[in-house]
């Protein structure tokens, strides 16, 4: 398999609702992953270097050897991803923090669209006032179109609402928000993990990263108590193959607040070669081949599941019946169709006719 695409993850959200706080959390609790971002529609950025948060700018910002200082207009998105994805860039993840007013889902149809085959749609996540949410609502009706593409809300300034105005909003949103996960969240302090892999500390290599630069007495956990109180996960291990239909009608019906699935699927004898690396963050699904490890190490299908008010039981359940329990339960050769629907750069004339089923869901084609 060529190497990992770049997740490219939409920050949108209301003038101030939180959305700068947030990402320069991520800066302070990124663990030496290389951040890379698109802020305020203004010049492109490699943040690892930077030596404190509110340093982001919005016009003029240091790019490797260049220096990026023109407004980004959003018919020139591709040319900065490019510039950023480039592999002396050595980035791991992209954040697009879009203007107040901006047009999210415009910006996801743009990623959906790109032709740069070195990043992958890491999600849209919305931004929301907890205190000002009924008031931004009025101001700006387009909100609950907003909140209806995302695929997580960050609940934010959750601290400055009551407990019972808190679940309000919940559900209020949650019913907004089409199958979306809605994360509770002060300060705009979420668990990274959310949204990447953050990368080990002893990974680094080179400059120091920003949480070192950021003061050991600045402990992100001292302040902000378990980040991942606000989330579940769930781990699943199969040394058994999974059904592929089967598997994809959990998919299909991924519960409100699952918001990523991560990890790699054995599709067994349909393709003994590969392993297939799943990638799915909201409604967007993809799966990656790539051939199994050099090696005796058993083959297993092992997948984390990241949500917020979901019932991990239940979810670690629908998978357990994916599994293919025997002979008389082998999966036939036309089931892996709904799978390659998933992976990029299948022909359509490859497949057939009986999976012309709508993949808008999973913003899937």
């Amino acid at each position: 398999m060529s190497k990992p695409q770049i997740p490219v993850i939409v920050l949108a959200g209301f003038l101030g609702s939180g959305k700068t706080t947030l990402l320069n959390h991520l800066l302070r609790t990124s663990r030496g992953t290389r951040i890379g971002a698109i802020v305020n529609d203004f010049g492109s950025i490699e943040i690892d270097a930077m030596t404190v948060a509110g340093q982001l700018g919005d016009s003029t910002v240091s790019l490797g050897n260049g220096c990026l200082c023109c407004a980004v207009d959003a018919s020139e998105l591709d040319v900065f991803l490019d510039k950023l994805t480039r592999p002396a860039a050595g980035l791991d993840v992209i954040v697009i923090e879009a203007s107040g007013l901006a047009e999210p889902q415009e910006l996801v149809r743009m990623l959906l669209a790109s032709d740069n085959d070195r990043i992958v749609y890491g999600g849209l996540v919305e931004v929301v006032d907890a205190a000002e949410f009924q008031q931004t609502r009025e101001r700006h009706p387009e909100l609950d179109r907003h909140l209806a593409v995302a695929d997580l809300v960050v609940l934010n300034k959750a601290d400055r609402v009551g407990d019972g105005e808190r679940r309000a909003l919940r559900e209020t949103i949650t019913g907004l928000a089409d199958r979306a996960a809605v994360v509770p969240a002060s300060y705009g302090r979420v668990d990274p993990e959310l949204f990447f892999e953050p990368r080990p500390r002893t990974e680094r290599v080179g400059q120091l990263s920003f949480e070192d630069l950021y003061d050991d007495d600045h402990d992100e956990h001292a302040h902000d108590g378990h980040l991942h109180a606000a989330y579940e996960s769930a781990s699943f291990t199969s040394a058994d193959p999974l059904h592929p239909r089967r598997l994809l009608d959990f998919l299909d019906s991924r519960p409100e607040g699952l918001y990523r699935i991560k990890g790699f699927v054995d599709f067994g004898a349909l393709d003994p070669r590969n392993r297939y690396t799943i990638h799915s963050v909201g409604r967007f699904l993809r799966f990656y081949p790539e051939p199994w490890p050099s090696g005796d190490a058993e083959r297993l299908t092992q997948l984390v599941l990241i949500g917020s008010g979901v019932d991990t039981g239940a979810l670690l359940s629908h998978l357990d019946a994916a599994r293919v329990t025997g002979t008389e339960d082998a999966p036939e050769e036309h089931s892996m169709w709904g799978v390659l629907r998933y992976v990029p750069e299948v022909s359509s004339d490859d497949l057939s006719e009986d999976t012309s089923e709508d993949s808008s869901e999973s913003y899937g084609g």
